[in-house]
């Protein structure tokens, strides 16, 4: 396994792909079965929000092994439209695509770090980490 792996997002199927290497990896530096589904739950979503407005981008997984920590950072960058109102995505129950809105501010909930920087008309990266406990 490499420090870092992506996974490109430009067809549905990819985010299948993004969940599965980061489960893969998650399983791998000894997370349990219930943090390995958090991990895929809030990579699907991050995946699918690449997928639905920014029709192509990435997921990064990096592997973070310290004296003190150990645990998964999972990146996600495309360069679309960028998110005009954060604020608004962030509440729960918002949602443009029809979905249950639980998107970002669930992925907030599932990790343990979040991290969102957007520019309209540039794209969006979210960096989010999940420690070993």
């Amino acid at each position: 396994m490499k420090p870092q792996s992506c996974v490109n997002i430009k067809k549905e199927w990819d985010i299948v792909g993004a969940r599965q290497l980061g489960r893969e990896i998650a399983k791998k530096i000894g997370f349990g079965i219930v943090d390995q589904a958090r991990i895929a739950t809030a990579i699907s979503e991050l995946a699918r929000n690449i997928y639905l407005y920014a029709e192509q981008g990435q997921i990064c997984f990096d592997v973070i092994d310290t004296m003190e920590h150990k645990g998964i950072c999972v990146t996600a960058n495309d360069s679309g439209p960028g998110i005009s109102d954060i604020g608004q995505v962030m509440q729960d129950g918002y949602t443009t695509s029809g979905g249950l809105g639980a998107g970002l501010p669930g992925v907030k909930r599932l990790m343990d770090e979040f991290d969102l920087k957007s520019v309209e008309n540039k794209g969006t990266q979210i960096k989010t980490t999940k420690w070993v406990r």
